[in-house]
């Protein structure tokens, strides 16, 4: 039997168009309790059927406090961690396919480097907020750039091993320089922007007002990804038998790396450096559902919302009513997941 290419695991039994709608039904259900939570949960406990009202008001008008609290401050945020997390968790699993490597995600290749470098710089010289987002983005930009200049031939040339060992090692160098220009601009930050500046590099939705750029992204990158997922089933047998049954590999890959840099900077300008999404979420719905990517992308969009969005719920009612960074969160939850599914995984 033939392993895997992207986990090294034999490939789990056939997916059909049933078991595939029962998977995204079952994580999207997940997904709406967890949504509705955010809603309801915080400083101040709702009941779901006073979320609802409130909604109801979002067209209307309203002083009430209480449909200001639903409205301007936890809907936008609940928008924005499940369109964060979507996006880092299609971005990771699409590098994993594109690298044939199950440690390849956003963060190792410098993409959240990048972009965590320019906006804390914006941060620095107090410049507005949607300078700092404008920023982040140029960062992640200038990071995909970087890679694809210094790497370019295993983008446009795959590798005969299982994976692109130039791009990830390049990733990673330019990730460490990115760190210590970080870490050289916290060490001059003043008091009065240092707090904001580190829950920012940590990942945090508090005071997130416009999720749209996210979900639009989000929305950009599903059209694509979605209708290629049959040729990235293809491409986890390598790139000889790929082109071989007429898949534009080299097409193929390009765009696959554009849409996933692209997504993980959309989610890093909205909600900062949130990490192990990208690579967590990916690794356990292939160990509970196996590796077709026709379910996997969907899949991965409704699993990695759901969990920043529960991420967040934990960051915001663990101290309430003192919050807690999200990226704190998940890698508190992620270390210990993706360790476990490293010692179980057969030798």
């Amino acid at each position: 039997m033939r392993a895997d290419a992207s986990t090294g695991r034999p490939p789990a039994r056939g997916m059909n168009a049933s078991r595939a709608a029962a998977i995204w039904t079952a994580l999207a259900v997940a997904a709406l309790v967890l949504f509705v939570a955010s809603l309801a949960l915080g400083s101040i406990a709702l009941s779901p059927l006073r979320v609802i009202d409130a909604l109801l008001h979002a067209r209307t008008s309203s002083s009430d406090v209480i449909d200001e609290i639903v409205l301007s401050l936890r809907l936008p945020r609940a928008l924005a961690g499940f369109a964060s997390g979507a996006l880092l968790a299609m971005a990771g699993a699409l590098l994993q396919v594109l690298l044939r490597n199950p440690l390849a995600e956003p963060y190792v290749l410098g993409v959240s480097g990048g972009a965590a470098t320019f906006a804390l710089g914006a941060m620095l010289v107090s410049m507005p907020w949607w300078s700092v987002d404008a920023a982040a983005f140029a960062g992640a930009l200038l990071s995909i750039l970087l890679v694809l200049g210094l790497a370019r031939r295993e983008l446009w040339r795959g590798e005969p091993q299982d994976a692109s060992p130039r791009l990830l090692l390049t990733g990673a160098v330019i990730a460490a320089g990115w760190g210590a220009l970080i870490t050289l601009m916290l060490a001059v930050a003043p008091e009065s922007r240092l707090r904001g500046m580190v829950f920012w590099l940590t990942g945090d939705l508090n005071g997130v007002a416009t999720p749209w750029t996210a979900l639009v992204a989000l929305a950009v990158a599903f059209v694509f990804v979605v209708p290629v997922a049959p040729q990235l089933n293809v491409l986890l047998r390598g790139d000889a038998a790929a082109e071989a049954l007429g898949v534009p590999v080299v097409r193929l890959r390009l765009c696959i790396y554009l849409v996933a840099s692209l997504a993980a900077a959309a989610a890093v300008t909205t909600a900062g450096t949130i990490g192990f999404v990208g690579l967590v979420v990916p690794h356990v719905l292939r160990l509970a559902f196996g590796n077709d990517q026709r379910m996997l992308m969907p899949a991965a969009a409704l699993g990695g919302g759901a969990a920043v969005m529960s991420a967040d719920l934990i960051a915001r009612t663990a101290i309430a009513p003192a919050q807690l960074p999200v990226g704190v969160i998940t890698a508190l939850i992620g270390v210990p997941v993706f360790l476990w599914m490293l010692l179980r995984r057969p030798r």
